[in-house]
C-alpha cells in the first residue's frame, strides 16, 4: 500500500507516463520512442490538467456566486469530488479493492471477458468511494468491498460495450472508459435520445457543433461558443462588465485549448496503441484490447463541453424547483461536463440531446444525495476528511461527480443497508 499511495500521489501527469514507458518498453518499442511516447502522455494529461484547473477555477467563483445571488439555502452540500475522492483513498477497504480489481480485471482478461485493460488507477476512488460510504453503513470490510467491487466489474462491463461506439464518435481507436462517473450514465442516454426520435418537431432539431458551426461560420466556432456561455454564467453570477469579460475569455480558451491538450495525449497514446495492437495481434490472433483510460480525453469535445457549461444553471434551477431535494450543488458545479461525455456519441452530439440527458441525471444524482447524505457525511467523518472552505461543521455532505452518487452506487448503497 506505501507503494501504491505513493504512485497515486504523483498524480496522473506523473503516474501516466511511467506505467504507458513500461507498456511500450513491454510491447518492444525502442527506448527512445518509448520515452518520447510516456513523455507526451505526460504532458497531455499535464495540459488537460492545466485546462480543466482554469474552467474550475474560473467558473467555481461564478458558482459560488449564483448560489449566494439567488439565496439557495438546502441543507446538503455538495463538497465536490476531491472530498469524495480523499473518502475514497482513505477506508479502509483500499488494499482490498485496489488489488482485488487489478486481479479481477487480470482474471477476465485471461478468461476473454473483458477486453479492457484498465490502467486508470487513480479514477478508482469512484468504486472505493461507493465502498467507503457502504462501510458507514455496515462496518463490514467484507460487504464494503464487495460492494466496491460490483461497481468496478458493471463499469468494465460498460466500458467494453460502449468502446467501438465512443472511439468512432472521438476518433479514438483502441481505449475504453471504465469511468463511473462517466460510463454508468450511457444508459440514460440512450434512453433519453429513443425518446426524443419518437418527438415530432423535437427530434428535427439539429444542434450538432458541426453543424453549427457549418452554418453560422466563426459565430457557430467552439471559440464563439466558449465567449457566449462565459458571458451567460458571468451575468448569471451578478458579476461586474470586466469580471464578465474575463470569464469570458477563459471559458473561450478553455474550448480551444481543451481539444489541443488531448491532441498532445493521443500522440503518445497512439505509439503505444499501436506496438501493443501488433505484439497482441500475433499472440492472440482472434481478439481485440482497449487501454482504459479517464474521461477528461473527451470532455474537450465542443458538445460536452458547451452543454455542460449550461448544465451548471441547469443544475441549480433544478436544486430549487425539485420537491424533495435536498443537495446544494456547489463544488462539483464546474465538473458537470463529465456526468455527460460518454453519452454524446448516444445523442448524435446533438446538444438539445445531450442537454436533456442531462437534466435527467442531474435529478436523479440531487435525488440520491439527497437519500445517502448521513451515509456520505459518516463516511468522511470515518476519512477524517476535511470540509471544504465554507461548510460548516454541522451541515451534511454529499457529491455530484463520484461514484456513490450514480444510480448504480445508489442502489448498491441502498442495499447494503440490510447488513446493519
Amino acid at each position: 500500500m506505501n507503494v501504491i499511495n505513493t504512485i497515486i500521489s504523483m498524480g496522473p501527469s506523473v503516474m501516466m507516463p511511467i506505467i504507458f514507458f513500461i507498456l511500450a518498453l513491454i510491447f518492444g518499442v525502442k527506448i527512445g520512442k518509448a520515452f518520447k511516447a510516456g513523455m507526451l502522455v505526460g504532458i497531455g494529461f499535464e495540459g488537460i490538467g492545466l485546462v480543466i484547473g482554469l474552467l474550475l477555477d474560473s467558473l467555481g467563483p461564478a458558482a459560488e456566486a449564483m448560489v449566494e445571488r439567488f439565496g439557495l439555502n438546502l441543507t446538503v452540500v455538495d463538497a465536490g469530488w476531491p472530498v469524495a475522492a480523499t473518502i475514497g483513498w482513505g477506508s479502509p477497504i483500499v488494499p482490498f479493492v485496489v488489488f482485488g480489481g487489478l486481479l479481477l480485471n487480470l482474471i477476465l482478461l485471461v478468461l476473454n471477458m473483458t477486453k479492457t485493460v484498465n490502467i486508470d488507477i487513480f479514477n478508482y476512488w469512484h468504486f472505493l468511494l461507493t465502498g467507503g460510504v457502504i462501510y458507514a453503513v455496515t462496518g463490514n470490510i467484507a460487504i464494503s468491498s464487495a460492494g466496491a467491487l460490483i461497481h468496478f466489474l458493471i463499469t468494465l462491463i460498460i466500458a467494453d460495450k460502449t468502446a467501438p461506439r465512443v472511439q468512432e464518435a472521438y476518433d479514438l481507436k483502441g481505449v475504453s472508459f471504465a469511468h463511473a462517473t462517466s460510463a454508468i450514465y450511457v444508459p440514460i442516454g440512450i434512453v433519453v435520445n429513443w425518446i426524443i426520435e419518437k418527438i415530432p418537431g423535437l427530434n428535427k432539431i439539429d444542434a450538432n457543433p458541426d453543424t453549427i458551426t457549418e452554418k453560422f461560420g466563426v459565430m457557430g466556432e467552439p471559440l464563439t461558443l466558449g465567449t457566449i456561455l462565459g458571458a451567460v454564467l458571468g451575468i448569471l453570477a451578478g458579476w461586474s462588465f470586466t469580471d464578465i469579460l474575463g470569464l469570458s475569455v477563459k471559458v473561450a480558451a478553455v474550448m480551444v485549448l481543451l481539444p489541443a491538450m488531448i491532441n498532445v495525449l493521443v500522440e503518445g497514446l497512439v505509439t503505444v496503441r499501436d506496438a501493443a495492437e501488433k505484439t497482441l495481434k500475433k499472440k492472440f490472433p482472434d481478439r481485440e484490447f482497449y487501454i482504459g483510460l479517464d474521461t477528461a480525453l473527451l470532455v474537450g469535445d465542443p458538445a460536452v463541453l458547451a452543454t455542460g457549461l449550461l448544465m451548471i444553471p441547469a443544475a441549480l434551477l433544478l436544486a430549487v424547483i425539485l420537491p424533495g431535494n435536498k443537495v446544494l450543488p456547489f463544488v462539483d458545479l464546474a465538473s458537470i461536463v463529465f456526468l455527460i461525455a460518454m453519452i454524446s456519441p448516444y445523442c448524435k452530439k446533438n446538444m438539445v440531446r445531450i442537454f436533456i440527458s442531462g437534466l435527467v441525471i442531474i435529478t436523479l444524482v440531487l435525488y440520491a444525495g439527497s437519500d445517502i447524505a448521513p451515509y456520505y457525511t459518516k463516511a468522511a467523518e470515518l476519512a477524517n476528511v476535511t470540509l471544504p472552505k465554507g461548510i460548516g461543521s454541522n451541515t451534511q455532505m454529499a457529491n455530484l461527480v463520484g461514484g456513490a452518487t450514480t444510480p448504480l452506487g445508489w442502489i448498491l448503497i441502498k442495499l447494503s443497508t440490510i447488513f446493519r
